[in-house]
């Protein structure tokens, strides 16, 4: 009762730096034994500023109790089976936050400091927790202990022993503030729902929005709820202020996905979208192509590490392409549907098996450098020339450094994604103490732009928590153009912030996929619609007690605005921008003039679908040949494309990055040489083939690079050689043959299948939930390099696999005439007993092509005769 404790997480820190600067550190582990650590990103910071183990013993003894009551209470609850499992929930916890990171190891994650801190003093930062990057700002010792104190006193004065909630996740009639509260959410209901709203009757729901802003402003929740801005020019007539129109075009709807919401919900905020002109976001879970054309379409179309959905007809459909580098209420981790609401409809469309977990790959996958980024975004400008390229950043304190290369690699839109908000599939705990403010991520992207010189070639959108036309003004001030709405347009069309979006038990059927609880689901375009108009109209009123007239006047005069206190070092959110250099920026040149002669060359096939036979030299500077290609196809025949063999195009040489990439149906590519990385990357339904030149002497060439087929939903790959590390990650639909791959292969599959005429790399189907993989295994290695988690071994014993293997090894030579397959069908059946199955744990039995399918390729494609060497 006389003593107060010091936070664990400090007592950590200060000795963990203290023993590395005494060259001690390396001589014993820390051990916290501590009653505060409770929830995983506890656990997190103390590992992650140097404990090597954690002993919760008040959570442990709570947990205990608790299960103890329950069993008196008539429940069956054993506090040992209730412990054992809190446990196993904080390491489930701890693996996620981890695999976010790209950490594989506990030991490389201890002590690792992958954090940032916001409003702790510089001085107190050096000290204990040295090398933490952030934004300083007035917490030190002294407040730090005033808060202890706090949770001492209430602990020793307490009449009872309670838990009390104090509505961390969840809003608590007695707990802390929440700005989505009941009340803001009635009016705002209230409001969108006024008869007449778009009409005579917005007046009187504009008073009932203004309740609603008041209401979700009341307290300081954000960093910008501590700004206000200030002008330099006297009021104007509101009369003055560009319409509604005008400032409406910078709206759009934050990516949500149909899986995490509804389809009724989905499609609505589609409809209202369209209605006003503006855009809605698809999400990462592919969309039906039903809608494609129509009113429910989504504008924006994202294109994300999971590829779930991302066809042909996919990324035609859309005006603006959205690449999810981040995620901000969870970075780095990518979106997780629970297998709850994998319906077989939501399977369908991502390519995937019903009931099960569906999570993201990390975006490193294909993604390790700019330079892969600058591919993805090329291979998308390809398939699309017309579309806008976005990518989606997490807001973080560096952040401006990715905008800049982000900017020279030829995105049109930099999205900053802030720490709030969140998805209809999130677990609460991937929903807190991930990412930072947007506040401060968007100013950092906008002054480094600025001085870079590339301001003028993006446009930057923000979004993460954006409620008011308040919290649009001050995004604006801080450098955004544009600003993407998540969460309030949901609450527009009936969501009451229950909190049990990723349980699939949404009451109002705005985020679940069970069918009684959609038939709840009463919103409307029209609500969404009137929302906007509303954020709109306040935004005009901004601006005319401002004295601007446009919105575009004042896009980064963060010298508008001022702080209200002193919460965190603002300096580094309101500085102004620098002048840019007098060197003005060389803007991105796109050519693809390979791509254009074959989209040339095969008019009669596009026009008339006419059979096209071409032969092409490949050099390494021409990447993603093919995809204009496919984008055509998709365009004018959709998802059916063409018939098989239509257009069947040889090329000679060395390919580079993406060689493939989207082949669409009745597109057959074959190369003589080699490929570089992304071979058949998105493939959607083409066919490709590889073999080397005939005088190679190598009998077993390396001859595609990493990242082969990644995310393709459909289609052929036939290579006479060895692939590269993560062949087929988040395949969901083709079948290839190759003699041998690298590391990570087959990882995250969900449909399709490979036979692997050779060694397979470490790591072999992490992650793959569905497909098959047959591994010619004579080393007898498989069983020590796949991942056990999720897939298991069998033999191939069945006559219908032997002969889809016959099948599938005589198609190979007959296309590739590789020497592998000829000598394996030399020695069948004997080869048979070397082959391994490599099949989901749920799954019974793989899904085999048929016989008719294997032998349906005329033999003439092959054979085509070659003019130059």
């Amino acid at each position: 009762p006389e003593h107060a404790p010091i936070p664990a997480l400090l007592a950590v820190g200060v000795l963990h730096h203290h023993l590395i600067r005494a060259g001690l550190r390396t001589r014993a582990s820390l051990i916290v034994a501590s009653g505060e650590p409770r929830e995983v990103h506890h656990f997190a910071c103390l590992l992650g500023y140097g404990a090597s183990a954690v002993c919760p013993y008040l959570a442990i003894e709570t947990v205990a109790a608790m299960a103890a009551r329950e069993r008196e209470g008539g429940r069956s609850e054993d506090p040992e089976e209730a412990v054992r499992r809190y446990i196993q929930a904080v390491e489930k916890g701890l693996l996620k936050v981890m695999a976010r990171m790209g950490i594989s190891t506990l030991d490389a994650y201890t002590g690792a400091q992958i954090f940032e801190c916001i409003g702790l003093e510089r001085e107190l930062v050096e000290w204990a927790f040295e090398g933490t990057p952030g934004v300083f700002g007035p917490v030190g010792l002294e407040e730090i202990a005033r808060r202890a104190q706090t949770w001492h006193r209430a602990a020793f004065e307490a009449e009872t022993l309670e838990l009390p909630s104090p509505g961390f996740y969840k809003h608590r009639a007695r707990g802390e503030f929440h700005a989505l509260n009941p009340e803001a959410i009635r009016a705002l209901q209230e409001a969108v729902r006024t008869p007449d709203a778009l009409g005579e009757g917005f007046p009187q729901a504009y008073r009932r929005y203004r309740d609603f802003a008041a209401h979700a402003h009341r307290e300081p929740v954000d960093l910008r709820d501590r700004l206000r801005w200030r002008s330099d020019r006297a009021p104007i007539p509101i009369a003055q202020v560009e319409p509604a129109e005008a400032i409406l075009r910078r709206f759009s709807t934050a990516a949500m996905s149909h899986g995490a919401l509804s389809p009724e919900a989905h499609e609505a905020l589609a409809i209202a979208m369209n209605r006003l002109g503006l855009r809605a976001n698809s999400g990462e879970g592919g969309e039906d192509p039903a809608r494609y054309g129509t009113e429910r379409n989504c504008r924006a179309k994202q294109v994300a590490s999971a590829r779930f959905g991302v066809t042909p007809y996919y990324l035609i459909s859309a005006e603006e392409l959205q690449i999810k580098m981040a995620q901000g209420s969870k970075p780095g981790e990518g979106g997780h549907l629970p297998a709850t609401k994998v319906t077989p409809e939501i399977a369908r469309l991502r390519f995937a098996q019903p009931g099960i977990d569906l999570i993201s790959p990390p975006p490193h996958h294909d993604i390790y450098s700019i330079e892969d980024l600058a591919q993805l975004i090329y291979d998308l400008k390809a398939i699309h020339p017309q579309a806008q390229v976005s990518v989606k950043l997490v807001s973080t304190v560096g952040v401006g450094v990715i905008a800049a290369g982000v900017a020279k690699a030829g995105a049109d839109i930099i999205l900053i994604s802030g720490h709030a908000g969140g998805t209809g599939a999130s677990p609460w705990s991937s929903i807190k103490n991930a990412g930072i403010p947007w506040e401060i991520g968007l100013a950092e992207a906008h002054r480094m732009l600025v001085a870079c010189g590339l301001r003028d070639r993006v446009r930057l959108r923000v979004d993460g928590g954006l409620r008011t036309g308040r919290d649009v003004v001050v995004a604006a001030l801080l450098g955004a153009d544009e600003f993407s709405f998540g969460t309030v347009p949901l609450i527009a069309l009936g969501c009451v912030m229950a909190r049990v979006c990723h349980q699939n038990t949404c009451p109002t059927g705005v985020a679940t996929q069970d069918p009684e609880r959609r038939a709840k689901f009463a919103g409307r375009p029209e609500h969404v619609m009137a929302y906007f108009q509303m954020v709109a109209h306040e935004v005009r009123e901004i601006l005319a007690s401002m004295g601007y007239a446009r919105l575009g006047e004042i896009i980064g005069r963060a010298d508008l605005l001022e702080a209200l206190d002193d919460t965190v070092d603002w300096e580094a959110v309101l500085r102004p921008a620098a002048p840019p250099p007098e060197v003005p920026s060389i803007p991105r040149v796109w050519s693809f003039s390979l791509n254009d002669q074959i989209v040339r060359d095969a008019v009669h096939s596009l026009m008339e679908g006419r059979p096209t036979r071409r032969i092409y030299r490949i050099r390494n500077t021409d990447r993603a040949v093919g995809a204009r290609l496919a984008g055509e196809i998709a365009r004018r025949y959709r998802e059916a494309g063409l018939p098989e063999g239509t257009i069947t195009l040889m090329f000679i040489g060395e390919a580079g990055q993406s060689f493939g990439a989207f082949a669409h149906r009745g597109m057959r590519l074959i190369l003589i040489g080699a490929a570089n990385d992304g071979v058949g990357k998105g493939l959607g339904g083409g066919e490709i083939i590889i073999r080397p030149p005939h005088d190679l002497r190598d009998p077993s060439p390396v001859l595609i690079g990493n990242a082969a087929l990644y995310g393709a939903t459909g289609g052929w790959l036939f290579v006479a050689g060895w692939a590269g590390d993560r062949f087929a990650v988040r395949n969901s639909g083709a079948w290839a043959v190759v003699e041998g791959v690298g590391d990570h292969g087959c990882e995250y599959m969900t449909g399709g299948g490979v036979v692997i005429l050779g060694p397979v790399g470490e790591n072999f189907g992490a992650g793959m939930t569905g497909g098959v993989a047959y591994v010619l295994d004579e080393r007898r290695e498989l069983e020590r390099r796949y991942n056990p988690q999720l897939v298991r071994i069998d033999p191939v014993g069945s006559p219908e696999e032997i002969a889809f293997l016959q099948g599938i090894l005589e198609r190979h030579l007959q296309l590739t005439e590789s020497p592998r397959a000829r000598a394996l069908l030399a020695r069948w059946p004997e080869p048979v007993a070397d082959f391994r199955r490599v099949l989901p744990k749920g799954l019974a039995a793989p899904y085999l092509p048929t016989q008719e399918l294997l032998s349906a390729q005329p033999s003439a494609l092959v054979p085509v005769p070659i003019p130059f060497q």
